[in-house]
């Protein structure tokens, strides 16, 4: 037997020098060797912390021993069990915070832990390439409506398709995936992929419509009376601004306009599509997180002389995942840590030049636990910039939200559910993701989903309230 490798198998990558200049996805996925040989580091924990770290709850060990094994189809089989979004999970979910930071190979200071979301990748890419046939499942349990077809909009139609219920997605947008498709580039996850898995659930006998706002196209009333139950996933869409002088200027974008022209409007394809992007020399991009990462690389692609990304915090506090930052970094991203903006500048024309900022030093944790960014006097400075994008957090859609009153909310917004339920304060009616926890991750929205599904599917079953918010 081949001595365990104390580093995980390295995926392929287009090289930085070519890839800053084109969308094409970076990773370039294991083969079947590269795979196999990662699958075979794998412990196969008897009580494997990976499992409980997921929120989906996969059986980590059961579909990598399947690899190890040449499996692919059993491999697929454990896989589908536990989720409907494989590769896109297998892309985008943030492993290194959950089922690999408590891999016990990883525990070792010898040992880098599995590449569990590489090899999950393997496996969803290979299954997408050798699809199964069609299994026909009858709907006949029950009607349920879902709101949104993003990440938990979608799992919770896939599990309840498989359940026996006749589901109908209500999406807003001409094209289904929610943040999937508007919000995360196509270089690290293309929109191919994420058809292919809509698709799949699909021909479960999901239906979904498009350009269904929920509260304008449609009603709430109208969607309670036809349906036996209705499951809200509609994210958080609404943009945050930092409110500073200056923002109304040409040139200052919110990062969800600026990501949704290029992902969803095809902005980095003009003029084969005509919704161009005004052209950037000098872009400023604000925050610290994945969205702010895929902001600066996309501006990066389109062409920017210099991309900052100025954040108000330390590298070490640094909320993005440490793939995507390396990934910048080799992709000539500048940062200037410790630094807040407080002023657009305008040009003569009332275009934005320049980002005047401050620098800051870390005080006392805040609420966060993060110790909290405080300006030094005196330090302002200018950055030169013709593109400033805020990527700063959004807030809850409230189109929806506001036509619906008897629907409680927080006071920020967010709808109030059960966190073991997704039940809320109206029978019937079930919520979870972004919209109930705010900005988060797509595996975290999932997890909602799936919950969901199973709750509902209780209650329309039993005929009788699930415990309310």
């Amino acid at each position: 037997m081949p001595k365990r490798s104390y580093n995980k198998t390295p995926m392929r990558e287009q090289a930085p020098e070519v890839r800053q200049h084109n969308f094409k996805e970076v990773a370039l996925g294991y083969n079947l060797q590269e795979g196999q040989l990662e699958a075979s580091r794998c412990l196969q924990c008897k009580d494997a912390p990976c499992i409980l770290h997921c929120p989906v709850m996969i059986d980590i060990p059961g579909f990598i021993k399947q690899i190890k094994e040449d499996d692919m189809e059993g491999a697929r089989k454990v896989l589908n069990r536990y989720t409907n979004l494989p590769a896109i999970c297998g892309r985008v979910c943030p492993q290194e915070k959950q089922c690999e930071m408590v891999c016990r190979l990883g525990q070792s200071k010898k040992f880098e832990p599995v590449a569990i979301g590489k090899l999950e990748r393997l496996v969803a890419d290979w299954s997408l390439e050798h699809p199964e046939e069609s299994i026909e499942i009858t709907h006949d349990k029950g009607k349920v409506a879902i709101i949104g077809s993003g990440p938990s909009g979608l799992t919770a139609a896939g599990d309840l398709a498989k359940l026996g219920y006749e589901v109908v997605v209500f999406e807003a947008l001409q094209t289904a995936g929610g943040v999937l498709t508007y919000g995360i580039p196509e270089f690290r996850l293309p929109k191919q992929i994420v058809q292919k898995e809509i698709d799949q659930i699909v021909a479960q006998g999901v239906k979904i419509e498009t350009d269904m706002v929920v509260g304008k196209t449609i009603t709430m009333d109208e969607i309670m009376e036809d349906f036996d139950a209705c499951y809200i996933g509609v994210g958080a869409g609404t943009p945050h601004f930092m409110g500073i002088p200056g923002t109304d200027l040409t040139g200052v974008y919110a990062s969800s306009e600026y990501l949704t022209r290029i992902n969803l409007m095809h902005g980095y394809e003009f003029p084969h599509y005509d919704t161009p992007l005004q052209p950037a020399k000098n872009v400023v991009v604000i925050g610290g997180g994945n969205v702010a990462m895929d902001s600066a690389r996309s501006a990066k692609r389109l062409g920017a002389e210099t991309v900052t990304v100025l954040y108000r915090r330390s590298q070490e506090e640094l909320p993005a995942r440490v793939e995507e930052y390396h990934h910048s970094v080799e992709e000539d991203i500048q940062y200037n840590w410790l630094t807040s903006p407080v002023e657009y500048i305008a040009g003569d024309h009332g275009q934005l030049v320049g980002v005047k900022c401050i620098r800051m030093k870390l005080g006392e944790p805040d609420e966060s636990g993060r110790r909290r960014p405080l300006p030094i006097a005196g330090s302002e400075f200018v950055v030169p910039a013709d593109t400033a994008i805020e990527a700063i957090g959004q807030g809850a859609n409230r189109v929806m939200l506001d036509t619906f009153p008897e629907l409680a909310t927080n006071r920020w917004g967010y709808v109030q559910a059960d966190e073991n339920t997704c039940a809320t304060s109206v029978p019937g009616i079930f919520a979870g993701g972004d919209i109930v926890t705010g900005a988060a991750t797509v595996i975290l929205a999932m997890g909602a989903g799936k919950i969901a599904a199973k709750e509902i599917d209780q209650y329309v079953q039993n005929k009788q309230v699930t415990t309310t918010v």
